[in-house]
């Protein structure tokens, strides 16, 4: 027994003094971020285990900050962006980063334990603002990367980083500037504002945004965190809608107990108002510190997003939503939607002609006027396609909230999908707009259904010369919704658009169509605006 835990402790060494943990730090091979992953765990094992004395201990972890950074965000391109459940050598890595970031905050917390100064002055509250800072920064990433990889967070997690904070406001340091070599903003910053970029972060819905707007919502809390206040809450204050209970395993929620604290956001709105006023006068992104790798479009499109959560005003809701209860059938890729909402396998259209737009337009109004109460009937032999059942938590009028075991398909955020409500006869299109993997290993998701009946199609783009070459592919019709001001629209794979670029489609019959704008777009799909040609 005794020599199985001796087999499963990690390896250490004694770290003494700081020529021996530079020389370690220095021979890290970056280049190889899985075995710099396992060496830097044993570097943070081994002063764990036999500490130096406080000096050398908390110089030695400010060195190897900046490799941890790298490596970590080098390890975490394996699983950005991946379809959930991950696979499992995604899984371990996720894991490896995650512990990673806490370990790091431990050996600082751990460190503050050893640092035994002859006095307290300036020079020790300096040494224990930023330690705490530390604590603060790397237990919040590893909230982030929960966010990044759309998972639930483990319990604890909040708890520590309020702790944390906590901490600092009881010693009088939360505000005290120190320097940091990875703050982008300036190099200096302070616990309070580097806590509140991780509150920004939450509010922000990280688990709605892409990875690519994850990025930038996080380079803009970070930037703009200093303007955000936090204040102790005065009961008889009834202004604040959302409040930080430092006792609670959670961010900003709606909730009245003691530990209270309010966060002032009312600069951070008007420099959010502000920056997308700069952006309408054309002035560029990077000019207004919005980053170089952004376009106007991306920055107004998630300022417009973050408008209501960082003001904490209540983002207007245009359907209620309401619990229900039931199974739905949901499926995935274009093949399975296709053949669920045609009824039939799909075949290349033959002896095709041109039809007027009358005639279009007729057909995509008036396709189900027959019968409306008719159900596609899907064939028994369903080949290799099948559906997924989820169960119903909530839903609107033009949304769901589902659940599923870890057992099923893997699913992306922002992917298209194909369902079947519990209580209707045709499967309708729609979007994964947020999806978390629960620590079960269930799925958790939010579903927007796209406006417009589909109408399973074949479409190719025609070439410049107005000849029609190549195979047809899977593509949907969107009919238009005027409840909803929504106009007509086709579904086409990705990179397909170009604006004014002419699509051939085949349903019933053949047309040539325009594109014009995009509507929607996912990490497998386009939904555009177009005009019959």
């Amino acid at each position: 027994m005794q020599a199985a835990m001796n087999a499963s402790a990690p390896i250490t060494f004694a770290i003494r003094d700081l020529k021996t943990g530079y020389e370690i730090i220095s021979r890290l091979p970056l280049s190889n971020a899985l075995q710099a992953e396992v060496d830097l765990n044993r570097f943070l094992d081994s002063l764990l285990a036999m500490p130096p004395d406080g000096e050398t201990y908390f110089r030695l972890l400010e060195q190897v900050r900046l490799p941890i950074a790298y490596v970590a965000e080098e390890l975490a391109k394996r699983y950005q962006n991946k379809a959930l459940p991950l696979a499992d050598v995604e899984e371990k890595i996720f894991q490896n980063i995650v512990a990673l970031w806490l370990k790091t905050a431990r050996a600082y917390a751990h460190c503050a334990e050893h640092d035994a100064p002859e006095r307290e002055d300036a020079t020790y509250t300096k040494r224990v603002a930023t330690i705490l800072h530390r604590c603060i920064h790397h237990t919040g990433l590893a909230i982030i990367e929960h966010q990044r990889a759309r998972r639930g967070y483990p319990w604890g997690l909040w708890l520590d980083l309020h702790g944390y904070y906590g901490s600092a406001e009881e010693w009088g340091v939360a505000t005290l500037t120190i320097p940091d070599v990875l703050q982008s903003t300036g190099g200096s910053t302070h616990c309070t504002a580097s806590y509140i970029s991780f509150l920004l972060c939450d509010m922000a819905g990280y688990y709605s945004l892409s990875v690519r707007q994850q990025t930038l919502v996080r380079r803009w809390a970070i930037a703009w965190s200093p303007l955000v206040s936090l204040h102790r809450v005065d009961m008889e204050d009834s202004s604040p809608q959302y409040f930080v209970d430092l006792m609670q395993d959670v961010a900003l929620r709606p909730i009245t107990t003691d530990h209270l604290r309010r966060l002032d956001t009312s600069q951070l709105a008007l420099k959010v108002s502000q920056t997308r006023e700069q952006l309408s006068q054309k002035i560029p992104p990077a000019q207004l510190g919005l980053g170089e790798d952004c376009t106007t479009g991306q920055c107004k499109r998630l300022l417009e997003h973050l408008s209501h959560p960082w003001s904490q005003a209540r983002a207007p809701r245009k359907f209620r939503r309401h619990d229900t209860s039931g199974s739905i059938e949901l499926c995935t890729g274009f093949e399975d939607m296709h053949y669920f909402i045609s009824g039939k396998e799909f075949e290349q259209p033959e002896n095709v002609r041109i039809y007027s737009t009358r005639e279009f337009e007729s057909l995509l109004a008036f396709r189900h006027d027959e019968d409306p109460r008719q159900v596609v009937q899907i064939p028994q032999k369903q080949l290799a396609y099948g559906v997924d059942t989820w169960e119903v938590v909530n839903q609107s009028a033009n949304g769901f909230r589902l659940v599923r075991s870890s057992s099923g398909k893997k699913m992306a955020h922002g992917q298209l999908l194909a369902l079947c409500p519990h209580d209707g006869e045709r499967f309708l299109l729609a979007q994964a707009s947020w999806l978390v993997q629960e620590k079960s290993g269930g799925l958790v998701a939010g579903i927007r259904a796209l406006p417009g009946m589909p109408v399973a199609t074949a479409a190719r783009p025609i070439e410049a010369t107005g000849e029609s070459t190549g195979k047809f592919q899977r593509a949907f019709l969107l009919s238009a919704v005027a409840s909803v001001d929504a106009e007509q629209s086709l579904v086409i794979p990705p990179g397909w658009f170009k604006y004014g670029r002419v699509i051939e489609i085949f349903t019933d019959g053949n047309w040539r169509v325009r594109l014009l704008h995009v509507l929607d777009d996912g990490p497998d799909f386009e939904r555009v605006s177009f005009a019959v040609c």
